[in-house]
This record gives structure tokens, sequence and C-alpha cells, in this order.
């Protein structure tokens, strides 16, 4: 796990004048999961939207080893509400360049239990997350970034997300999710970046951040 596959050197965000992210720097390596915790508004989404190339840094730079392919959950739905499920998979495989996006949209839709015919803004929140998730996974991305994916979920729906995760990890790639779940650190990550207010404050496996009484962060 020491192939670093993307990274964000000195990466900052502003909005006018308020801070989104102080100068971060953050490594992610092949085959891991690293978690993003912190209070609302510390700065998670923000660098998930920037290490996906969805935001431009207002300094830094962010890197993508070998040109990386980056699949990106983000917390808004990322798709067209008048299109059905498999209208917006089908539409958005061809942008990815997928040789037969009809069948991956079948694929992905049977997958991810989501109802083909039925336009997305008629769809529930979970359904409506499962796409947002099959989205991303268009075009085989090596890194996947999730902006509290399980958030919308049911029990049933988590399992099956992480089994996605795993999958993806089994075959060299790597996750970046921001959670406030902190059962979802000791399931899943192998590492734990801490956000708070926009600074990084803390990097390193899972069991070294246990150490610090991670809970005094959400307090």
């Amino acid at each position: 796990m020491n192939e670093v596959v993307l990274r964000a050197r000195a990466v900052a965000r502003r909005f006018g004048t308020q801070v989104a992210l102080e100068p971060t720097d953050v490594d992610v390596n092949a085959g891991e999961a690293l978690a993003l915790i912190g209070p609302n508004g510390a700065g998670k989404s923000t660098l998930l939207a920037l290490l996906a190339g969805a935001l431009e840094p207002s300094a830094g730079t962010i890197e993508r080893v070998d040109e990386v392919q980056v699949g990106w959950v983000p917390q808004r739905t990322a798709f067209y509400d008048r299109l059905t499920g498999r209208e917006n998979l089908e539409l958005f495989a061809r942008l990815e360049g997928e040789e037969d996006h009809a069948e991956v949209a079948d694929r992905l839709l049977v997958r991810f239990e989501i109802p083909a015919d039925r336009p997305a803004h008629t769809l529930s929140v979970g359904n409506r997350q499962r796409l947002n998730v099959a989205l991303a996974l268009l075009g085989g991305p090596r890194v996947l970034l999730l902006d509290e994916p399980t958030a919308a979920l049911d029990p049933g729906q988590r399992r099956k997300l992480w089994e996605t995760v795993a999958a993806l990890r089994d075959e060299g790639g790597s996750v970046v999710f921001a959670t406030q779940n902190l059962e979802e650190l000791d399931l899943y990550a192998d590492r734990v970046a801490v956000l708070q207010r926009g600074h990084l404050t803390f990097v390193g496996r899972t069991a070294e951040y246990r150490e610090l009484h991670a809970e005094e962060i959400f307090t």
C-alpha cells in the first residue's frame, strides 16, 4: 500500500473570503481505504471535490499518478432527474466511452437493484443514492471517492455498497470516503484523516487514531 495513486500538495480552497480548506497534503495509496472524518463544515466535501477534479484549488495541486481514473459520489446526486435510471446510466456510459453502454447499464441496474424505467426524480432517497454510486463506477475507476455514501441507505444497501468497495480494493483500487459513522472506521478504513475547521489535524492508521480518543473531535 505504498504506491501513491492520487495526491494533494498544499491544496487549498476559498469561496470569496471564506476559507473552506487550508493548505493540505494527502496521499491516497493503492489498495487502501482512507476515511475522512470531522464535524460538519470541516472541509471533507471540499477536499473530496478537489481530489475528484470537480473544484479547482485556490492554491496547491492535485496529482493523478499515471492519469489514474477517479469515480466520485458527491452528497448531492449528479444525474438528470427527468431521465430514467436506465437512460442516465446509458448516457453516462457513452460519455465514459463504454463500448456496450446498454449492457453496462443493465448490469449496474441489477447489481444495485435500481428501478430501471422510472424518472429519477420519482426514486426514493436510497435508490437515488444507489444510482449515484452506480454512475461513479462507469469506466472502471481505480480510485473511488465517496461523500457520506451510506447516510441514506438501509442496512442491506450499506452492506452491498461496502461489498462493492471491497471488490474494488481486491483489484488494487483505492477508496476515500467521508463519514461521521465511527463504526465504519473500524470496519472499512485502513487510515484516517481528520479535518477540523478546514485544517488537516491528523493522518494515520486507524488504530493510531483510536488512541487519540477521537470521539472528542465531534464534541
